[in-house]
């Protein structure tokens, strides 16, 4: 085993709230000057919807991420030849209007302008070319446009979702949105990294951290087109590219980063794992529906002996164990199983996890004939529907999860590269810890249907107290575990690679990872 750490985040969309703050925490701290306008480091989109830029996750127009080919796993458009062929125009390349033009307005106007019997008005001017423009697009141009025929229908993850399930996703009485918060995954097996023809892009020894030299950045924009996410953004104004940083001054002085920071829902954890990097290129190199179990079997259990005892061996501070043992991620992710990858197939292995959303409760859902919807449930939906259809009131009110919420099919696409099976799994366990908490709280479910809907999804009354704790009531200190700084490995790391470029640690230049 080769065991490392990796500073890992766990996303609950159920409680995201579509705020914004955390986009508006980041902009200010590190976007808000010039040749940055256009960045968001982090942003919110809605969903179903496009996002930022727009249909970032159509691979067929992007060409971001890794794919098998012939056993082997190669950049999708990128490498050494591919790269050649694209040196001086990439077609893959998203423009500015995929992401927006960045404006501001011409307020001396107001103050200026002559008296006149006109209306006076300030002209929106592009912070690019400094010329008046008309406005298109923004940041967030589609929040809560769900149902809409230019955004939310042009969502590449309904694609085969089947036509009666989409046409209901969009009926009035049926429509539901969700915000899908997103930053830079700081990735297991970064596509940007292996991209990069000059190096520039290197991933931190100590924590995992994906970050650019700037010293080292000859503008290639290589990193750009490979990040399926597209997290890394070109500086026009420097000619360099950037991406988020993890806050990484911040962790190393025990404070959150800005946006878990600065989140309103509290929906933000962080915690560091310890993994196999030997597991790496095969999980990355799995078949389809077994990458997100391969991607989770890399992670590793910090309380076994055999591990720690590896991770000492390989130099991982009894401190950065400690903190992995109490990780909110770890338990989210493997303890709980509960979070999932977003977009497992791009095969980057990113190390930011979502909670997927159960969504509000209905105000009152009664057994439906599925016959007559015209729809073929799948059988752990349809197992789901005829064992939690209830007779009272208050347990119709939890309805049925293909029913009340979005088809399986569309999450699985986001968040299980294709597998129903496992989000069902996922949403089951949201929902029994919901029953369990109306038996404990309001008392109009009984124990003996409490305990069965938490036996049906594998929890005790323990791990469901637990799970509730950490969703409803966890302080900052519960939700942010950050090990302490050790610089001084770092250090140790840089003058032992001698490396002028600057990529220390491992994932980057001579790594596996790296690819072609």
């Amino acid at each position: 085993m080769d065991i490392r750490s990796q500073v890992s985040m766990v996303f609950h969309l159920d409680k995201c709230l579509g705020c914004h703050t955390c986009s508006i925490a980041c902009k200010n701290i590190w976007t808000d000057r010039k040749g940055a306008e256009y960045m968001w480091w982090n942003n919110v989109e809605t969903k179903p919807g496009t996002g930022y830029p727009g249909k970032w996750e159509d691979q067929k127009i992007f060409k971001g991420g890794w794919i098998r080919e012939d056993g082997k796993l190669k950049l999708r458009a990128a490498g050494k030849k591919k790269g050649l062929f694209n040196l001086f125009h990439n077609p893959n390349m998203p423009v500015i209007d995929d992401y927006y033009e960045p404006w501001t307005y011409k307020y001396l106007d107001l103050i200026q302008a002559p008296a006149a019997d006109d209306q006076i008005t300030a002209r929106p001017i592009s912070l690019i070319t400094g010329k008046p423009m008309d406005i298109k697009s923004g940041p967030n141009w589609d929040d809560d446009l769900s149902g809409t025929p230019d955004y939310a229908r042009n969502d590449p993850n309904l694609e085969n979702v089947s036509p009666a399930e989409r046409e209901a996703m969009f009926q009035l009485e049926r429509m539901a949105f969700y915000y899908l918060p997103r930053m830079c995954n700081h990735c297991l097996n970064p596509a940007c990294v292996a991209s990069c023809p000059s190096g520039a892009i290197y991933k931190r020894g100590e924590d995992g951290v994906v970050l650019i030299n700037q010293e080292v950045c000859r503008a290639w924009r290589m990193c750009v087109s490979a990040c399926p996410y597209k997290k890394v953004y070109f500086n026009w104004n420097t000619g360099k590219s950037e991406k988020c940083i993890l806050c990484y001054p911040r962790l190393e002085s025990d404070q959150a980063p800005a946006c878990m920071h600065s989140c309103v829902g509290r929906i933000r954890y962080l915690g560091v794992v310890l993994y196999d990097a030997d597991k790496i290129h095969e999980a990355a190199s799995s078949d389809e529906n077994e990458l997100v179990n391969n991607h989770l079997d890399c992670l590793l259990d910090p309380h076994d002996p055999q591990v720690i005892a590896a991770a000492k061996a390989n130099g991982i501070a009894d401190t950065t164990i400690a903190a992995a043992q109490k990780s909110p991620t770890y338990r989210f992710v493997k303890e709980w199983g509960l979070a999932l990858p977003l977009h497992a197939e791009f095969r980057t292995l990113p190390m930011l996890f979502y909670v997927p959303p159960l969504l509000p409760v209905m105000a009152s859902l009664a057994k439906v004939n599925h016959d007559e919807r015209g729809e073929n449930l799948n059988p752990v939906a349809k197992h789901w529907s005829d064992n939690w259809l209830y007779d009272t009131s208050t347990e119709e009110l939890w309805g049925t999860i293909d029913q009340a919420r979005f088809p399986l099919k569309y999450m699985a696409n986001l968040f299980s590269a294709g597998d129903e099976g496992r989000i069902a799994d996922a949403l089951k366990k949201l929902m029994a810890v919901r029953i369990y908490r109306r038996f404990k709280t309001v008392g109009d479910v009984t124990e003996e249907k409490a305990d069965a809907a938490l036996a049906d999804t594998g929890l005790t009354a323990e791990m469901a107290e637990a799970i509730y704790f950490m969703t409803s009531l966890p302080q900052m200190k519960d939700r942010i575990v950050i090990p302490p700084a050790h610089r001084e490995h770092a250090i140790e790391m840089l003058e032992n690679t001698g490396d002028a470029k600057g990529s220390i640690g491992f994932g980057t230049l001579n790594s596996p990872q790296r690819g072609n």
